[in-house]
């Protein structure tokens, strides 16, 4: 497979990547996320509340694949390894042979989705570890493993779990991205109107399985990483370490593969700082870390993200301050928006805006700074609704 039909590859993810995005809203980030981990042969969790469209994004993207089996299932503490690796052949046991059907098990899948993951049964633990990590499974009867053809596996959950049959599934996925409910009102907005309009089928573009591999096995480790990546690289961990933020040297070494991955994604033969930024969803443990490590992160590659990251601190503080003056009165609540409320946030508006333009204009990612906005945009909605007494289809309307 030459240069073309790798640059042709990455163009099919991109405009995958592109169409998902337009169809899940405020989720640019965690589809190309999704993406960029497939491509780098590795596993990822998407982690939010119920209701935020996580098995149905992880469907539709892997869905893509044409030619992959592909396998999903919704794990309970009482899943037996069987039903996920494969049940016993009855009709083989009735004439005295043991035998497992893997056909459409986890065990032939190129690319899978494990929801509540962490639920995993004990029984199938050690089957699940080696399923993630080494691409094997043992079967029930003994005898040599088998080699699964696993690509990477998207996994889902609703919380965190402590134990520790959870946490060594939780080390195997090198990425952890958080979801939650739509926050710009004018998304809310669109995503109930197309539950009751009709739209057009939305294109949908494809990739084969086997351009697929040789992008994961041959075409991704094959981009250069510069030594001045390296060196930023070291940098920040250096920084994390200053916070008391350590990640094991096994989950850097394997990030560098992400790297490599995100620069393939854009079509470019070499890692560039601007790829760091995917570090964001690899470097944390608990999703109260998430923040630090995003503001390192950003404060070596992207500073008018990080900037974004300081209004941010701006907007929740005012969100705070609006929801600690729930019940008083209108006057109060006027004055307050006249006087603080209003200024800030149009201040901070208008900001993010000229940021989202900057970095744009210099090819760095702006999935931090349109996160900000929308929180920016939803803060100012509920202080023209809550405080104001403004219309809800004014306020979109102004949005």
């Amino acid at each position: 497979m030459g240069a073309q039909d790798a640059q042709d590859t990455a163009r099919r993810l991109r405009a995958i990547g592109d169409e998902l995005s337009d169809r899940f809203y405020e989720r640019a980030d965690v589809v190309r996320t999704l993406v960029v981990t497939l491509l780098a042969g590795q596993h990822s969790l998407v982690l939010g509340p119920p209701g935020t469209a996580k098995s149905e994004m992880a469907r539709e993207l892997t869905g893509r694949i044409d030619g992959a089996s592909y396998w999903e299932i919704l794990l309970s503490k009482f899943t037996a390894p069987t039903r996920m690796f494969g049940p016993i052949d009855v009709a083989a046991l009735a004439r005295g042979e043991y035998r497992q059907v893997y056909e459409g098990r986890a065990t032939t899948a190129h690319v899978a989705f494990i929801d509540e993951i962490f639920k995993c049964s004990t029984a199938a633990l050690n089957e699940t570890l080696g399923f993630l990590n080494e691409r094997i499974y043992h079967p029930e009867n003994g005898g040599e493993p088998i080699r699964c053809p696993l690509i990477g596996a998207i996994t889902a959950s609703n919380e965190l779990s402590t134990g520790e049959d959870s946490a060594a599934i939780y080390d195997r996925l090198l990425v952890r991205v958080e979801v939650g409910y739509l926050t710009d009102p004018s998304n809310f907005a669109a995503l109930v109107r197309s539950a009751v309009g009709r739209t057009e089928a939305p294109p949908r573009t494809t990739v084969d399985l086997a351009a697929l591999q040789h992008a994961v096995s041959e075409a991704v480790p094959a981009v250069e990483v510069p030594d001045a990546v390296v060196d930023a690289v070291c940098t920040l961990r250096a920084a994390l370490r200053r916070k008391e933020l350590v990640a094991s040297d096994r989950r850097w070494r394997q990030a560098v593969r992400l790297l490599q991955a995100s620069a393939y994604l854009d079509g470019r033969p070499a890692v560039a700082d601007t790829d760091l930024s995917v570090l964001t969803h690899v470097l944390w443990d608990s999703p109260a870390q998430r923040p630090v490590v995003e503001r390192e992160v950003l404060h070596l590659v992207n500073p008018d993200a990080k900037e974004a990251l300081d209004l941010a601190d701006t907007v929740a503080e005012l969100e705070a301050q609006l929801d600690a003056m729930a019940g008083q009165s209108r006057e109060a609540l006027s004055e307050w928006v006249i006087k603080k409320a209003h200024h800030q946030l149009a201040t901070a508006g208008k900001r993010l805006e000229r940021l989202r333009e900057e970095a744009a204009g210099a090819g760095r990612s702006t999935a931090a700074i349109d996160r900000v906005a929308r929180r920016q945009r939803a803060v100012r909605a509920r202080v023209l609704t809550e405080a104001l007494g403004v219309d809800a289809s004014m306020v979109e309307a102004q949005l």
